[in-house]
């Protein structure tokens, strides 16, 4: 297998280059960004000396790789745009020499100098060769090549606690602003109706990862002002809602009064609004827990509903106080659901719609997010505050992420912390962004650069 990385590498010139040749100029960006060149002592192919004052800004579309640049050659100061190249003939071979874009680059930084370079006017540009160590390339190798779920495990506790710290903390908000750009969107959608945003947003974590989008699309098909004129009725709110979850289709025979009550119910309504229901198909109930089946979540959506959704204006007045949060949606189902989990089916009277554990789920994915959000999008930062302060109260979630970082020596104490996680697995981890995770980064500058 060496031997086989070995004759691939010679494809790039040096016996450690075995990566693609895509990868090797993303490292090479990599190691020019931050500034992880091995030594002090720089200069050009020809011996002028380079001093890099500022690396530039990376461009992220056509043209040169770094803008305004400041690189001082020879005692005489440059500003301009850097270009990178692992060949320096990759210049002529991209067309450069004859593209005026590239006439204010004032350096080619390149992995091997195998050509001049050319602006289109025929002056020659200033070249640099910058070599990465043999053991930057494996261990980032290492890094987005391995099979295990977090691939830096074994060198975590390398990194300082103080990095690890700064960086979980990073995440946190990094996963809060994502939930608030969905956020804003929906508010565009329902034209600045905070409690429209409620209302979707808590009928997707209703479905607790298994039923997200299933709820979501029911909250969309079935909006608020329609359930408003309904809402002095629990009845036909259940029926608008188990009838648009198509849980009331009418080749279902199922033996069982309350049952076909809502069908009627449904059926009229349905032709009343001109409703179309969402596939039955859609819900997930195989291999899952009874009390996690759809229906006491719709039930309990419904009962929200009745009388008038202000949810969101419950939550704000609560102002982050969690005794009060959880009050909200501690609610307890009477009448049918307080024995069913399902139609035609009786179980063990349960009344209680949501566990505790239920509860810290919605707080941490619904309500947090939402005082973020708002406060962010009204500038009232005490919003922002009660999001944080809620994260920091709550227990962490209970899942695999967190329980393979703390294997890997990241503890976690509360739910602020459990989010980051979250975001570094999904976000970092599972993408193979290593050189953008700050442990990644330092696991790999420990060993970014050649040194002579």
């Amino acid at each position: 297998m060496w031997q086989k990385m070995c004759n691939l590498a010679q494809f790039f010139g040096r016996g450690h280059s075995f990566l693609s040749y895509g990868i090797m100029e993303k490292l090479m960006h990599y190691v020019w960004k931050h500034r992880l060149w091995g030594s002090n002592s720089l200069s050009t192919n020809d011996g002028v000396p380079i001093r890099v004052i500022d690396t530039g800004l990376p461009n992220t579309d056509s043209g040169p790789d770094f803008f305004n640049a400041k690189v001082e050659i020879g005692g005489k100061l440059w500003v301009g745009n850097v270009e990178i190249h692992v060949r320096a003939s990759d210049w002529k071979r991209h067309g450069h020499d004859h593209d005026k874009a590239y006439d204010n680059v004032i350096l080619h930084v390149v992995e091997k100098d195998d050509a001049p370079v050319y602006r289109t006017g025929g002056e020659r540009i200033p070249q640099m060769v910058m070599r990465c160590s043999p053991q930057f390339h494996e261990r980032y190798d290492h890094l987005v090549n391995s099979l295990s779920e977090i691939p830096c495990t074994p060198q975590i506790s390398q990194v300082p606690s103080l990095v690890i710290t700064e960086w979980i903390e990073a995440l946190a908000f990094e996963r809060l602003h994502g939930k608030v750009s969905r956020l804003r969107k929906l508010l565009e959608a329902y034209n600045g109706s905070w409690e429209d945003v409620c209302y979707v947003t808590l009928s997707r974590n209703l479905g607790f990862g298994i039923n997200n989008d299933a709820l979501e699309r029911l909250a969309r098909l079935t909006p608020l002002r329609l359930l408003h004129k309904h809402s002095d009725s629990l009845l036909q709110v259940e029926a608008l809602l188990f009838g648009q979850a198509g849980l009331l289709a009418a080749d279902k025979a199922i033996d069982d009064p309350y049952f076909a009550q809502l069908q009627r119910e449904y059926d009229f309504l349905a032709r009343k609004f001109s409703l179309s229901p969402i596939e039955a198909e859609s819900w997930k109930m195989f291999r899952i827990r009874p009390q996690n089946f759809p229906y006491k979540r719709i039930a309990l959506l419904a009962q929200f509903i009745t009388g008038g959704f202000r949810l969101m204006a419950q939550i704000l007045d609560a102002n982050g106080n969690e005794k009060a949060l959880r009050e909200l949606f501690s609610a307890k189902l009477s009448g049918y659901w307080a024995n069913h989990f399902s139609f035609g089916e009786p179980s063990a009277t349960s009344s209680q719609a949501l566990s505790n554990r239920s509860i810290d789920i919605i707080l941490i994915n619904t309500v947090a997010p939402l005082y973020y959000a708002y406060g962010e999008l009204t500038d009232n930062y005490e919003m922002t505050d009660c999001a944080i302060g809620l994260l920091e109260q709550l227990k962490p979630e209970k899942n695999s992420i967190v329980e393979r970082f703390a294997f890997a020596g990241i503890p976690c104490d509360d739910a602020l912390t459990s989010q980051a996680l979250i975001q570094l697995k999904r976000e970092y981890c599972d993408a193979k962004k290593c050189i953008y995770c700050k442990i990644g980064h330092r696991l790999l500058s420990q060993a970014a650069v050649e040194r002579e």
